[in-house]
C-alpha cells in the first residue's frame, strides 16, 4: 500500500526579531504594515477588478491619440477573469488578482478571492518567485473577514506546496500586526 505524504503544513513560530513572523513548512511569512517591509521582495501581489480601474492612475493625463482610436479601444476592451490573476513585468513583478467585478453588488466573491491565491501561488512558483508581499485579499476593496482570508490562504499554499517560495510577507494595516499574526497561528492549529 502506497503512503500518501501529509500535505498538511507545519507551523513553527520564530521568534527574535522585530517583525512578525511565522513558519509554515518551507515558507516564512512575515505579517506587517506596507511602508515596514522585512525584506526586498520579488513579486507584489495586487487586488484588482476586470477592468484594472482600482489600479489605475487617478491622474487624468491629455491624450495625444485621435479620439476615435480611443472609442475604439475602449469599445473593443475585454474585462478579465475574475479569480484569474494578471501578471506585469517589471521588479517587482506585479500580480494583479482579479476578485472584483465593479458591474455586481457585491463586487467580490470567496470563490474569486481563493481561485486568484491559487493562481498567485502558481504564478509564484512558474516564475520561480521567492519572496511575495500579499495584502490580504478581499478585505482591502471588499468586506471579506481577515480571518476567513487567512483560512483560503492556508488551503492554498497546503494546495500548491509551493517549492520555489521562501519568503511570504503579508502586508497588513498598521498596527494590526499582532492581531493578524494571532490568528493565522489560531487558524493553522485547526
Amino acid at each position: 500500500m502506497d503512503e500518501k505524504p501529509d500535505n498538511r503544513l507545519k507551523i513553527k513560530r520564530v521568534r527574535g526579531s522585530h517583525h512578525s513572523k511565522m513558519s509554515i513548512g518551507a515558507v516564512q511569512i512575515f505579517v506587517g504594515p506596507e511602508n515596514m517591509a522585512p525584506y526586498p521582495v520579488e513579486a507584489w501581489a495586487a487586488e484588482e477588478d476586470t477592468y484594472l480601474v482600482l489600479s489605475a492612475d487617478p491622474e487624468v493625463v491629455e491624450s495625444k491619440e485621435d479620439l476615435k482610436q480611443v472609442m475604439a479601444q475602449v469599445l473593443t476592451t475585454s474585462p478579465a477573469a475574475p479569480g484569474s490573476v494578471m501578471v506585469k513585468a517589471g521588479y517587482p513583478l506585479r500580480l494583479l488578482a482579479i476578485i472584483h467585478d465593479l458591474n455586481q453588488e457585491p463586487s467580490w466573491k470567496e470563490e474569486w478571492v481563493a481561485n486568484a491565491l491559487d493562481g498567485i501561488f502558481q504564478e509564484a512558483e512558474s516564475c520561480k518567485i521567492r519572496s511575495l508581499a500579499l495584502p490580504l485579499l478581499g478585505t482591502l476593496h471588499g468586506s471579506l473577514e481577515r480571518q476567513r482570508f487567512l483560512a483560503l490562504l492556508q488551503d492554498a499554499l497546503e494546495r500548491r506546496s509551493p517549492r520555489h517560495l521562501t519568503r511570504l510577507w503579508l502586508v497588513v494595516p498598521a498596527g494590526t500586526s499582532s492581531e493578524i499574526l494571532a490568528m493565522l497561528e489560531a487558524e493553522l492549529q485547526h
